[in-house]
């Protein structure tokens, strides 16, 4: 059974280290600095074996340099990104199947927020790490691609089974939160959930991870071809990918 522990990081960031205690076997995903990580490995007493890597922007990869020095571990990252992240052991690319802490990994690749960015999906943990990708009511922000490669990127994750639990790589969630409530006002399941982020705000928890079932229904990024959804919140096309881009739109500007 792999554990899961969040370490917090930067202002916002989320650091993820997995533990499979069976095989021995330590990793961390997009450790943008790496002094959480070494009090963290250094009070379980544990070694550093990988270190992955969605993107290359520097608060995921900012701890690497020195995690990989301390520990001697191998780096896996984007095939995409390979002239962006330095020292890459084990290159990755979409639909590939990776170990990743001993576990069988499906690598999805993700452009939108950068144009190398991947997602590692568990399907034996039920577990996805989505990076900037798909967030907790939200979607990154569309830096290096397209709005429609950003749309396709979102769908592949959508596909995923309805019992994930989804490890995004920012705290964003109260404004997502804000943001889906502005946008669609008569949603009883994201009233719901707007309670439960709100009571782990409170509490100083993290709101991740989060189930993929619930946020089909509640993130207004994965509803861009809901007819419904769409002549509900007042949106000017049916064309998906329009759609998409008038919700993103609107969210970088609220």
């Amino acid at each position: 059974m792999l554990e899961i522990f969040i370490i917090n990081a930067l202002s916002d960031n989320y650091i993820y280290l997995l533990r499979n205690e069976h095989k021995n076997i330590t990793s961390v995903i997009d450790p943008g600095e790496a002094e959480p990580v070494i009090k963290f490995l250094n009070n379980k007493r544990w070694n550093l074996d990988e270190v992955i890597n969605t993107h290359h922007h520097h608060d995921h990869v900012g701890g690497n340099r020195e995690l990989l020095h301390i520990y001697k571990s191998k780096l896996i990252a984007p095939s995409y990104e390979n002239e962006r992240i330095s020292n890459i052991d084990i290159l990755v690319s979409d639909n590939e199947t990776v170990n990743i802490t001993g576990i069988p990994t499906k690598v999805f690749h993700t452009p939108g927020h950068t144009l190398g960015h991947v997602c590692f999906y568990m399907p034996e943990e039920k577990s996805l790490f989505s990076g900037d990708t798909l967030f907790y009511l939200g979607c990154g922000r569309v830096f290096e691609g397209t709005m429609e490669q950003m749309w396709l990127s979102l769908l592949k994750l959508r596909s995923l089974p309805e019992d994930t639990s989804v490890y995004c790589g920012h705290e964003y969630t109260l404004s997502n939160m804000k943001f889906a409530n502005y946008i669609d006002t008569n949603n009883a399941v994201l009233n719901k959930v707007s309670l439960e982020i709100k009571k782990k705000k409170e509490k100083g928890l993290p709101t991740v991870p989060f189930n993929l079932g619930v946020e089909k229904k509640i993130n207004p990024f994965l509803r861009a071809d809901d007819n419904n959804f769409i002549k509900t919140v007042g949106l000017s096309s049916n064309n998906a990918t329009e759609s998409f881009c008038e919700i993103r739109l609107k969210k970088d500007n609220f």
